[in-house]
């Protein structure tokens, strides 16, 4: 009898440890981008965007179908309802709504396709997180400089204004914009992404300065404008792998500290704390005087522009997948001038899935910037075209399970999590790489949506609030 009890208690240990119960106020979503989804690129008046003409110029895929959303978008309504998501993120193409992006012309068809969709989302009980800007600049502000132009801080400011005004009564959570660090790394420095700029030494800086004051203005705008009306939050969507060094030695652990401040730092320190990383303003400060420059290649922020930067936050809003290696490595020559050199850290180019690193992360970015919350706006996984997608359940379990640990033990208030993403999508240039609950079938006319392994895994999830390890 004893040894029978002794079995049920073990049992029961085994239970209560194999499975954890998700907060009840923390929102469980997913998360699309328009460019990805919708399609319909020159229907009912949208304008061009950076990315039809940069998949064209290189031969790449390209997102004039998608996911046929812009279509299809009552039946990813749909699904998310049947998914349980507490919030669907969704992106408003810009040239959509303003077609060479300035206020002079506002396309109805366009506004009338985001009402729709909100207003379906709100019915289902699914909040509408909204992002402003995901890398989608109509091409008419391109030809006018694009991020390496200032004023396009001024026809941002218009953008968001007409948004907020359309939108604001239904969005309680605004996204100004997507991964500041992507846009410009691999928009103004490597070329990698539209608008496949390669200016590594001094148009990444120029762009992040222009991504900043552009964030700032549409904060200030909902705040002064707009926030005693709809009483909604707006937050940066910031991008960062974790680091971790390849050992404790006093330079690799600088070589880290150097990474995330080139990286997380560049845009959450102008945000958080205010002004760039001291390590950046030093570092690119020498070597642009070694390089024969007059002035740093580093755009300076007035001290008004640091005040007005500082601040502009609700809620830290993070995208996640990975972490990278990297170890110390002494200062190149001085030669031509390069972000590259400016950080000179050697990274291992190894995107490794890992929750433990997300919560080392979690911890660095709560000590570092002290946030108000935390919401994880993207974190996924690629798999090939299969639904038997158990890769990504494993995955997705593990980046969970360390979220609370992050919550429960290191007391960090993140209030929520978007998988990246809801439907199978256009990956910048190519279909190859699948990160949806549901697959999207790209060679079927009529983009025929199945669910996959996990879907029914996250629908579960999103019922049960129990995390089974």
């Amino acid at each position: 009898m004893i040894l029978k009890l002794c079995i049920v208690l073990i049992a029961l240990l085994a239970s209560s440890y194999a499975t954890r119960k998700l907060p009840e106020n923390f929102m469980l979503g997913a998360a699309s981008a328009a460019y990805q989804i919708e399609g319909a690129w020159n229907e009912d008046g949208r304008g061009p965007c950076i990315w039809d003409s940069y998949t064209e110029e290189k031969g790449l895929d390209n997102g004039y179908v998608a996911a046929d959303s812009y279509h299809k978008w009552q039946d990813d309504v749909r699904n998310a309802k049947l998914l349980g998501l507490n919030f669907y993120r969704f992106s408003i193409s810009w040239s959509r709504i303003l077609p060479n992006g300035t206020i002079n012309f506002i396309n109805q068809k366009g506004v009338d396709y985001y009402t729709n969709l909100i207003k379906a989302l709100k019915a289902e009980g699914i909040e509408p997180i909204i992002t402003l800007y995901y890398w989608d600049l109509p091409q008419y502000l391109q030809l006018l400089g694009g991020f390496l132009n200032s004023r396009l801080v001024e026809y941002f400011e218009d953008y968001v204004r007409l948004c907020f005004e359309l939108y604001g009564e239904y969005v309680k959570y605004w996204l100004t914009i997507n991964e500041p660090f992507t846009i410009c790394y691999d928009g103004y420095g490597s070329g990698g992404n539209a608008p496949g700029l390669q200016q590594i030494g001094d148009g990444v800086y120029q762009c992040a300065h222009t991504v900043l004051k552009m964030h700032a203005r549409a904060y200030r705008v909902y705040d002064e404008e707009f926030r005693d009306r709809f009483n909604g939050q707006v937050g940066l969507v910031i991008n960062s792998e974790w680091r971790e060094p390849k050992s404790n030695s006093s330079l690799d652990l600088e070589a880290q500290e150097r990474a995330l401040q080139f990286s997380v730092g560049m845009y959450a320190n102008p945000v958080f704390v205010g002004n760039w990383p001291q390590v950046m303003i030093d570092r690119i400060g020498n070597r642009s005087a070694q390089e024969g420059f007059t002035r740093s290649r580093l755009p300076p922020f007035t001290e008004d522009e640091i005040a007005y930067i500082n601040g502009t936050h609700d809620f830290f809003a993070l995208n996640t997948y990975g972490h990278y290696m990297v170890e110390y490595q002494d200062d190149e020559p001085i030669s031509y001038p390069s972000y590259d050199f400016d950080r000179s850290v050697k990274t291992y180019n190894n995107l490794i899935p890992s929750g433990f690193m997300l919560r080392k992360k979690l911890n660095y970015l709560q000590e570092r910037y002290n946030p108000k919350a935390i919401l994880i706006t993207e974190n996924g996984y690629r798999t090939d075209d299969i639904l038997n997608d158990a890769d990504r359940i494993k995955v997705l379990k593990d980046f969970l399970g360390n979220i609370l640990d992050a919550v429960e033990e290191d007391n960090i208030n993140v209030i929520g999590y978007s998988v990246w993403s809801l439907i199978d999508n256009f990956e910048w240039g190519s279909y190859k790489a699948k990160f949806g609950l549901i697959r999207v079938d790209f060679d079927d006319v009529d983009r025929k949506r199945t669910w996959k392994d996990s879907g029914y895994w996250y629908q579960n999830l999103t019922s049960t609030r129990i995390l089974d390890d």
